[in-house]
């Protein structure tokens, strides 16, 4: 799967590796929290461990802080489960042990019918926050239908620059909100890594070292005819973090805070990086706990309610797990720039109705309604994006494993 995060490869060279335990807790020393995180951007992708950056990446990026829920929903441990011994992937038979180390899986987290059946970290523990990357995404999808409910945006059959003028004249100008929830919104993207002006690369820059995500957006321009091809393009969330924080009138963490982390009851606190003019980094700056990234699965699975009160809209929350249209749907699809079907920002691997948020690094909230199951898999996979192949399979690997768990 295709992510702007792959640029960060390409960036200048400095020290990488394990992010100097020097820097924590010491945010007044910006010079040196600005080394360790370009340290950090540049050791991505490059076949270095993460496990040990992963779990604090929000103390040395600038962030927003949201608070625990003050009525929190807290799993209740069913009957433990135990996992399968092998699945099939590819036609081969792989061991899950392997797998899970491999992988470098820090947490896995199994619940069904709203009760924990399996709990287990390996490298990190339960209280630990582990940075989404692109689960983010799914996140911005609950409150843009949280938004539309409350009226603050009419229809997704509108056009974003109705409520975003600062994307006139761009690649966002008069495109759909739906076209670009379903990344299908035509825009540009150069993903040329040997070209610093790049789009990859100018977006990595802002990740690293700072700068406007608004401006950025801003300067991609038009390609394809918007609603005709699922080209998986991280910006387009960025843009719809734009249209939450213009159509409320306040910050994507504000609005998530009392909309849907206190709501959905959140046990810990959840953390968004924002960039230079405090913008969230929309599309994978989002960090939590593994048992609160479980709460946004199981709210999808209950269609939208949790404990009585709907949330999110019961209609969003099947809509934005269905493909609508050709260019949509998984398989071999010549319309699209991946096997896996997509919905608004949520992942529709098949036709089974199961769906998955799906972060780098072997990341997942997979959701299967028809087994009253959602799994949690937080990672930190060290040959994600070591070769062209490697971040493709780890997803559908990924998903032949939770077919395995579902199975038995």
């Amino acid at each position: 799967m295709k992510n702007i995060l792959l640029t960060l490869l390409l960036l200048p060279s400095y020290t990488f590796g394990v992010v100097s335990e020097l820097a924590f807790g010491k945010k007044e020393d910006e010079s040196l929290l600005r080394e360790d995180r370009l340290a950090f951007v540049g050791s991505l992708f490059a076949g270095e461990e993460q496990y040990q950056n992963f779990n604090r990446v929000y103390k040395f990026f600038p962030t927003t802080t949201l608070s625990p829920s003050s009525n929190p929903m807290v799993f209740q441990l069913g009957e433990p489960i135990d996992l399968p011994a092998n699945f099939v992937y590819e036609g081969k038979m792989l061991s899950v042990d392997e797998y899970l180390s491999r992988t470098d899986t820090a947490a896995l987290l199994i619940i069904q019918n709203g009760e924990i059946k399996y709990e287990n970290y390996w490298l990190t523990g339960q209280d630990v926050h582990w940075f989404s990357f692109s689960m983010a995404k799914s996140f911005i999808s609950a409150l843009i239908g949280i938004a539309i409910d409350q009226q603050y945006i009419k229809s997704i059959e509108d056009k974003i620059t109705d409520y975003v003028p600062q994307l006139k004249n761009s690649a966002y100008d008069n495109v759909r909100i739906k076209d670009i929830l379903q990344m299908s919104s035509g825009a540009s993207w150069n993903e040329d890594y040997g070209d610093p002006n790049s789009d990859i690369n100018r977006s990595a820059r802002i990740f690293a070292m700072g700068g406007s995500l608004d401006e950025f957006t801003s300067s991609l321009q038009k390609e394809l005819e918007p609603g005709s091809f699922n080209r998986y393009n991280s910006t387009d969330t960025q843009a719809l973090g734009m249209l939450l924080r213009e159509a409320t009138g306040i910050s994507i963490s504000e609005y998530m805070q009392k909309m849907l982390w206190a709501p959905m009851g959140a046990e810990k606190n959840g953390y968004w990086i924002i960039d230079s003019d405090n913008m969230e980094m929309a599309y994978a700056g989002f960090m939590a706990t593994a048992r609160d990234y479980a709460k946004l699965g199981e709210l999808y699975r209950l269609g939208g309610n949790i404990n009585n009160k709907q949330i999110i809209p019961s209609d969003w929350v099947a809509s934005s797990t269905k493909p609508d249209a050709p260019h949509l749907m998984p398989g071999d699809n010549p319309l699209s720039d991946f096997p896996i079907g997509y919905g608004y920002q949520w992942w529709i691997p098949d036709s089974s109705g199961d769906f998955s948020a799906i972060g780098v690094y072997n990341q997942f909230v997979y959701v299967s309604p028809e087994n009253n199951t959602v799994i949690v898999k937080l990672s930190a996979n060290s040959s994600y994006g070591t070769d062209a192949d490697a971040g493709g399979k780890s997803e559908l690997e990924g998903i032949s494993f939770f077919k395995a768990v579902l199975n038995q």
